[in-house]
């Protein structure tokens, strides 16, 4: 099978995920735009002058920027929001500005603009908390957060957009894990690995609830099968991405194994004791898509980019932390 080169817009595409799927894609022969505020800097400086690269610094909120970013691309991959509760409840008019009013208007830009493969980025989140021993794509969204809520709302409203020529999909990842370079140390892989490596300590508050990881460059590979697969076989689907379930007690001893018995683990009661366990048999099943790397190897990646001084200041640089970056902006 031949395989599809795509014009991609990336919103976001300086973030976390973004900072590590932009450079795949342009290996993988894709044409690149990104459209993000860069609050956390030049993470291309490599990739300058590169010309399957353009870059447009400006807010998914201004349908002008959005318009003129959006020329020339065939597929969107939407990656852009306020991520995660704090850094959403910090603010919440400002996420539900860019997380959710803003989405409709890019949806409707990019039919205008002939775009004719939309992938959102939603949530795991959305599922709230479940009985159900495995959390797969056809149970009731119960979404607890203003976060959840419109990520939820988003995937209803792209579902509205759909028509034929304009391909839509809806992944929802489980938490992004391992080494990028625009780090995140505020997930909970990364925060155990921060500790272990800079501190000597694991803190874990509760221990038995369950969360659902994905390596990061897994989920880079989620969004590169996709442009591969043809339209039928994602229009209007929603997948989960990554089922590499654990409870936080053994993510622990995971980074603990990897770091160095040295490491100590602190076990403090939590008020938080939400426990899910996401399946991802639903997207092996329907377009074989199959994870690759394991939480060790996040560990592992953390670790050694750590030690070498590629992550500067992991304890304290804002950079690394979502919500601490935007109190330093002051984003409006």
């Amino acid at each position: 099978m031949a395989k599809k080169v795509w014009n991609v817009l990336v919103t976001g595409g300086a973030g976390y995920v973004g900072s590590e799927l932009v450079p795949a894609l342009i290996n993988e022969g894709h044409k690149v735009t990104v459209l993000d505020l860069y609050l956390y800097g030049e993470v291309f400086a490599d990739l300058a002058g590169n010309p399957n690269l353009r870059e447009v610094k400006g807010d998914i909120r201004d349908v002008a920027t959005v318009e003129g970013a959006l020329k020339g691309c065939d597929c969107v991959i939407h990656l852009a929001c306020i991520s995660n509760d704090p850094s959403y409840d910090l603010d919440p008019a400002l996420g539900k500005s860019i997380n959710h009013d803003a989405f409709r208007p890019l949806v409707k830009a990019a039919k205008r603009a002939g775009i004719r493969r939309f992938i959102y980025a939603s949530s795991s989140s959305v599922y709230g908390v479940k009985d159900e021993p495995e959390v797969t794509e056809d149970l009731a969204l119960e979404p607890l957060t203003d976060y959840s809520k419109f990520k939820a709302l988003c995937e209803r409203e792209l579902e509205e957009e759909r028509h034929p020529g304009f391909t839509v999909c809806t992944i929802r990842p489980s938490t992004v894990c391992g080494y990028g370079r625009r780090q995140r140390l505020d997930v909970v892989v990364n925060i155990f690995t921060n500790q272990a490596v800079n501190t000597g300590k694991i803190r874990v508050t509760g221990g038995p609830q369950k969360r659902p990881n994905i390596h990061i460059q897994d989920m880079v590979r989620c969004y590169l099968h996709l442009l591969q697969q043809d339209d039928a076989a994602i229009d209007g689907k929603i997948w989960n991405a990554g089922d590499t379930n654990y409870p936080i007690s053994e993510l622990a001893e995971i980074v603990r194994r990897v770091v160095g018995e040295h490491v100590a683990i602190e076990t403090l009661p939590t008020n938080d004791p939400r426990s899910y366990h996401v399946s991802g048999k639903k997207i092996r099943d329907d377009i074989g898509f199959e994870l690759k790397y394991t939480i060790e190897d996040a560990v592992r990646g953390l670790a050694e980019a750590m030690k070498t001084g590629k992550l500067v200041d992991p304890l304290n640089n804002p950079d690394y932390f979502n919500i601490k970056l935007m109190q330093q902006v002051k984003l409006t």
